[in-house]
């Protein structure tokens, strides 16, 4: 334990100067059982005398919301209001409405071509149906140019998530917008906003009290514990309030990075994944349905591509795995194939979030793990660092004397 809390405090600011570092981390290991660790370092804004950053330190989680959200979505399914391979055109129209981009003419119009395929939840959830992220894709960004379309995925609007999908659904994988029109097919198929829904079926039962997808509704509250985003200068190092932030009253409310919440109550939502895996009660959804999100869900020609996608990216999106791990990509997370020496066993699944919070579960082990700082740009390197120091540790220190207790 206090070789982890060793750790935490090594990568925070101590005063003005915040160089190579953090200005706060938070890290919580659980088990089925309970909590294994729970630790925190740092403060939670630049000024020097501000509140400690701590497990109940509120901030906002960005793609960390995953997890959360689909085990949702997935309790829909369990209850069998809607199936993985239903077609969800016939839920969400706007769906139905996306072409396929095949290129641009010599004068760069885009060159679309309808889409004649089903776009499945099982798409949707696993990065499957060719839906990316304008701002990210510079092909994406030429066709709104082109088309005069203002609109993009951060306004957090139904038009700023429709863009040209880049492949036929279940062709290949991409990491963009697809998860949007699922939280979308969530509401049409209840009747309620996202937020009201999972509130009912994932945040109240877990005793998640402040996770919110509307940010001034919990002002109040947590305003002495909030952490706003900081962003690393590239050329000196050091940290800057970002003014960004989702915007108050979202259009779209976000399945895929909507959430504002805790350590705490992240740890929560992945203690109760271990209880179903262990099959004996306690969890909030039925073991096989867990099972079925840790279960490998890409075709050979898409595990390629994520193959291709993450030897570009490494550093950005897998730098907890050496170079050539095998991957797949589960119902909300990234799956490394093989162990992955002094670290987490085969089968674990992952994700991180754009603020570099890092979360993983391992069946094999019984544990699972959340970090939240709060920090931009995606991929930290001080964050790396500090992931990789901690999940080192708890292989090291506490994993054995997790195992001998079972």
């Amino acid at each position: 334990m206090e070789k982890l809390d060793s750790i935490l405090n090594k990568y925070v600011a101590e005063g003005e100067d915040t160089a190579g570092k953090l200005l706060g981390a938070a890290f919580i290991v659980c088990n089925k059982d309970g909590i294994v660790y729970q630790g925190a370092a740092g403060r939670t804004t630049l000024a020097p005398d501000s509140p400690k950053f701590a497990v109940d330190t509120w901030t906002w989680v960005a793609s960390m919301s995953k997890i959360i959200t689909m085990m949702g979505v997935m309790a829909l399914v369990e209850k069998g209001s809607v199936s993985l391979d239903d077609d969800m055109r016939c839920i969400v129209p706007e769906l139905g409405k996306l072409q396929l981009l095949k290129g641009f003419t010599d004068d760069d119009k885009p060159i679309l071509e309808n889409n004649t395929r089903p776009i499945t939840l099982r798409h949707l959830l696993t990065h499957g149906a060719g839906i990316g992220t304008d701002i990210a894709d510079p092909e994406l960004m030429k066709w709104s140019h082109s088309i005069g379309r203002t609109a993009t995925c951060l306004d957090y609007t139904i038009e700023g998530w429709s863009v040209p999908m880049k492949f036929p659904p279940g062709e290949g994988w991409y990491y963009g917008g697809a998860t949007e029109f699922a939280g979308l097919a969530v509401e049409r198929i209840t009747g309620q906003n996202l937020d009201e829904y999972m509130r009912e079926t994932v945040f109240k039962p877990l005793g998640m009290e402040d996770t919110t997808f509307y940010r001034e509704s919990m002002t109040d509250k947590v305003a002495a514990r909030t952490a706003p985003c900081m962003m690393r200068n590239p050329e000196t190092g050091g940290l800057a309030e970002t003014d960004w932030v989702v915007p108050v009253q979202p259009e779209l409310l976000s399945l895929g990075s909507g959430l504002y919440m805790t350590a705490k109550d992240h740890a929560k939502a992945l203690q109760s994944l271990l209880r179903s895996l262990a099959g004996e009660g306690g969890g909030l959804l039925k073991r096989g349905t867990v099972q079925e999100m840790f279960r490998p869900q890409l075709s050979e020609s898409q595990r390629a591509v994520l193959k291709a996608v993450t030897d570009m990216f490494h550093d950005n999106m897998v730098p907890e795995f050496p170079p050539g791990m095998p991957l797949d990509h589960g119902i909300s997370g990234i799956i490394n194939l093989e162990d992955c020496l002094g670290k987490r066993r085969k089968g674990s699944m992952m994700w991180q979030g754009m603020a570099n919070g890092h979360w993983w579960v391992d069946p094999e082990s019984g544990i699972a793990a959340t970090l939240f700082v709060n920090v931009m740009p995606q991929g930290d390197k001080v964050v790396v660092q500090l992931y990789d120091e901690l999940e080192r540790a708890v292989y090291g220190d506490l994993v054995a004397d997790v195992m001998v207790c079972q």
